[in-house]
């Protein structure tokens, strides 16, 4: 691929999911946004907390969108005030998405049960809201899929953020009517297992990110991630799929509109 070839692209890319509240950014934040959207169509800010919702919805505007939730890892925080606030702050102009929501077995930085009780309520929420959500999981499958079957047909839509199961779980989260999206450790050398479940993904099923300022992809890994890099996310998924990276740019976009803004680009 070419560099032409890559830059031709990056307009029509988008990045689903991004931390630009993070800390990492506090130095430089007006910058990154600004280089973000002279690269991309557009993009979506990603709460884990009450505190970091509000800080993505402050930074919404022109094409940057926010989704407010929290994550579990956060999980032991979540109670009736905390979800009157939520439901709240996902009101208002500019909210897209309930998120990142999830389980974190990996971690287990909160309780199983309160984790699962949390997912709960803010599914419940996103229904009510008739918002899609955002889906963090690691190493809790089996749990996270079941607490989400109830919903299954009330949930407007969702997303499997930053995917890192196997091909199967993928098969098993297009079958609960999930869009799963990859970010750059879909490009680390040791990361086969991740490319072959972006294999299975159909193209109208498929989202980029780039969950910054993580996961840097190879090119820049050691980096601090930044939205545009998004695009070398992009070229490799474009690889896997056998298709031009600007059709894989245009579909990825097309699939988030209809996932967050409800129309197509």
């Amino acid at each position: 691929m070419t560099p032409q070839a890559a830059g031709s692209s990056a307009a029509t890319l988008v990045d689903t999911h991004c931390h630009l509240q993070d800390g990492a950014f506090d130095a430089d934040r007006e910058e990154v946004v600004r280089r973000a959207l002279d690269e991309l169509a557009w993009l979506v800010v990603v709460g884990d907390g009450l505190e970091a919702s509000r800080e993505a919805l402050g930074l919404s505007g022109d094409r940057v969108h926010a989704a407010v939730g929290v994550h579990p890892h956060n999980a032991a925080s979540v109670s009736d005030d905390s979800l009157r606030e939520l439901e709240e702050l996902a009101a208002r102009p500019g909210v897209v998405a309930i998120g990142e929501i999830g389980l974190d077995y990996y971690r287990d930085l909160a309780p199983r049960d309160r984790q699962r009780n949390a997912l709960e309520r803010q599914l419940a929420l996103a229904v009510e809201m008739d918002l899609p959500v955002v889906i963090h999981c690691r190493d809790a499958g089996p749990d996270l899929l079941s607490i989400v079957a109830p919903f299954q047909g009330r949930l407007r839509a969702g997303v499997m953020h930053c995917f890192g199961g196997d091909a199967a779980f993928a098969e098993r989260c297009l079958e609960t009517g999930f869009h799963i999206s990859f970010a750059g450790n879909v490009t680390y050398p040791k990361a086969a297992a991740l490319r072959e479940a972006a294999r299975v993904v159909p193209l109208d099923r498929l989202l980029v990110e780039t969950d910054s300022p993580y996961l840097a992809p190879q090119r820049v890994r050691g980096k601090r991630c930044e939205p545009p890099y998004v695009r070398y996310t992009a070229e490799r998924l474009a690889e896997l799929k056998n298709v031009p990276v600007e059709e894989l740019a245009q579909r990825t976009t097309q699939n988030a509109c209809r996932l967050f803004l409800e129309e197509t680009q």
